[in-house]
């Protein structure tokens, strides 16, 4: 099989065909595109995610902290704990979990986010570090926002730059390997991308401007997200590439081996679709985080706009940060 995410359909139904329960207290259940369910109790709702840090060997545990707490950002939920498994291949030693557990800790703190249990163990079944997060949050009763909600006329909006995860995760893996193209400024700059990509201040703040869907854009990179978060609302769209953010680091890395920046892992920049984008671009801006509108939810067709010319878009396939690691290894 292809490294990476299943094939869309292959997903779906397996999905489909093992649902045995339905509870009437799930308002929000996991599918293709969403984020997070959501459990409702009473006057409030819980707000759940779970996600691996696979692909990344250096600063795991932040990660693994800052992907599950993005995605219950999606919700417009700030997120009050986490729950951290850690599989440990033969070859580590103690030093290696405690590493993570530091980077968990620190990371969690700064989010006002308690760890609230886990588990850890080493085993054969894995050769790298494997660390599994799931992440929960609180919020008002029928509040939190769901990535099928997306509405044709939306304004498609991102927050900051694409590939921040993507491009940390390779110029702190393959340092040596990138000072052909880069200066050490630039990679010292990009190492501290891991800085910048946590979504959960732009994800609480959407929530309460008023947004119709919201998606962390993650594995499969910006199309893999609108993808998700189309079929899930059973729209289209388009978006145009001269409108798309990118940070010179990342295009140089991304010409130099011929990888393709909207489908590169990007967690640190958060897909909104809303009916006033202007409005949330401004709120957004005010409180000192970048946005920028890349185009509008359609009713049916997939498309990307590059030099006047229209492409569609393909289903999601193997992130290029998969493929960019055999690349450099």
């Amino acid at each position: 099989m292809e490294i990476g995410k299943l094939d869309w359909n292959d997903l779906k139904e397996i999905i489909d065909k093992n649902r045995a329960v339905k509870r009437e207290d799930v308002r929000i259940r996991g599918d293709i595109g969403e984020d997070c369910s959501v459990i409702n109790f009473g006057d409030k709702e819980c707000v759940v995610s779970t996600d691996p840090i696979t692909g990344a060997d250096l600063n795991s545990g932040r990660l693994a902290v800052h992907i599950n707490c993005n995605d219950i950002a999606s919700c417009g939920v700030e997120p009050v704990g986490i729950l951290v498994t850690i599989l440990a291949p033969e070859n580590s030693c103690l030093e290696d979990i405690n590493k993570i557990m530091e980077e968990v800790s620190e990371e969690a703190g700064k989010l006002n986010v308690e760890i609230l249990g886990g588990h850890t163990e080493v085993t054969k079944a894995v050769n790298r570090m494997v660390i599994s997060c799931t992440a929960i949050g609180k919020g008002e009763k029928d509040k939190a926002v769901a990535t099928s909600g997306a509405k044709k006329d939306d304004d498609i909006v991102v927050t900051k730059y694409l590939c921040l995860e993507g491009t940390s995760i390779i110029v702190n893996d393959f340092e040596e390997k990138l000072k052909d193209i880069l200066t050490t400024e630039e990679i010292e700059k990009a190492k501290g991308y891991i800085k910048h990509i946590s979504v959960v201040k732009e994800g609480v703040l959407s929530g309460k401007f008023g947004v119709n869907s919201m998606h962390d854009i993650t594995e499969g990179g910006l199309l893999g997200a609108l993808w998700e978060v189309a079929k899930a609302s059973k729209v289209g769209f388009k978006v145009y590439d001269d409108r798309i953010p990118l940070t010179e680091i990342t295009m140089k890395i991304c010409r130099k081996y011929s990888v393709d920046p909207l489908r590169f892992i990007s967690s640190g920049s958060m897909l909104i679709t809303t009916e006033d984008g202007k409005g949330l671009v401004h709120m957004l801006k005010s409180n000192g985080i970048k946005a920028s509108i890349i185009g509008k939810v359609t009713e049916e067709s997939y498309k990307l706009v590059c030099s006047g010319k229209e492409k569609k878009i393909t289903p999601p396939k193997s992130d290029e940060l998969f493929i960019l690691e055999e690349k450099l290894k």
